[in-house]
């Protein structure tokens, strides 16, 4: 990890307790009064997102609207040509086309993506290096595997799947994020990571809801890391982002932390859905390109 440590500076002890504490009680209290900061980019990302949100907004119009943010743009372009939409490999002839084809739903989760990737990229961010790397392309797998099993074995609407899974860990996101505005937790990745794993998913779940996201969203990444029975038929979009999670490899969205509470159902998880590996990683790899 891309992170300088100089001890003789750094807070021990109680000291770095209440730092932690501080950062906790900070986030908590944006959560609360809606006034949630992001970097620019992430913003603009956003406003674009909820714009589209418009219910009466037709695809002219949309592709207008669009065609504002020149990054989301062409990765709207890129998307509906890529194998994922078009398996002949025939490119949209426009932004209007290239909306048709992937769907309003797709068009908004695009959006996301490319904030969240934005995100990653931030200087604030950036200072944690391979492990913001790890989480982004964690998210990216869980998100092709949420897709794939939903086209294969439910009729959930996939590009739903695809969001949840893109979104499941946006908590441990923001919390990278704010963790870069305290300089002892800056030296101290280690300690960021332990208390990501206390908080993010509670601290996902109140953001998402802040941001807007649907309700079936948010409530499909709710305790999502939390060990429990592997569902015998995926029925419903927690039980495509759980197992979607396994699949992606959850252990190492944390960068091999040292105990993974469900490496035992990696094994059958791994062994039950093996005729969709290759194509989870084929479909991650084509949307990592994508959104990044």
């Amino acid at each position: 990890m891309n992170v300088i440590q100089d001890p003789s500076i750094d807070k021990v002890g109680e000291a770095l307790k209440a730092q932690r504490f501080r950062m906790l009680e900070d986030i908590a209290r944006e959560l609360s009064s809606d006034s949630v900061v992001f970097p620019t980019c992430f913003d603009v990302a956003l406003r674009l997102r909820k714009e589209l949100q418009n219910p009466d907004l037709s695809i002219p119009r949309m592709a207008k609207v669009v065609a504002l943010e020149p990054l989301v743009a062409t990765r709207l372009m890129q998307l509906a040509g890529s194998v994922l939409h078009s398996p002949d490999g025939t490119p949209a002839r426009d932004l209007q086309a290239a909306i048709n084809r992937l769907g309003v739903e797709l068009v908004r989760t695009t959006a996301l993506a490319i904030a969240m990737s934005q995100l990653l990229r931030s200087k604030e961010t950036a200072l944690f290096g391979d492990f913001a790397k790890a989480l982004w392309g964690h998210s990216i797998g869980v998100a092709a595997a949420a897709r794939l099993l939903a086209q294969t074995f439910t009729r959930i609407n996939p590009d739903q799947a695809l969001l949840a899974g893109l979104v499941h860990d946006l908590g441990a996101f923001y919390m990278l994020y704010r963790a870069a505005q305290y300089e002892e937790l800056r030296m101290r990745p280690d300690t960021v990571k332990y208390l990501m794993l206390q908080w993010h998913e509670s601290i996902g779940v109140s953001l998402l809801s802040a941001l807007g996201l649907p309700e079936q969203i948010v409530n499909a990444v709710v305790d999502h890391d939390q060990p429990r029975p592997l569902p015998d038929t995926l029925r419903t979009l927690e039980d495509l982002v759980y197992v979607g999670n396994i699949l992606a490899g959850s252990h190492l969205e944390w960068m091999h932390q040292d105990a993974d509470p469900r490496a035992a159902q990696f094994g059958a998880t791994s062994q039950r859905y093996a005729e969709l590996l290759p194509k989870i990683e084929t479909d991650a790899r084509e949307m990592q390109a994508i959104f990044s």
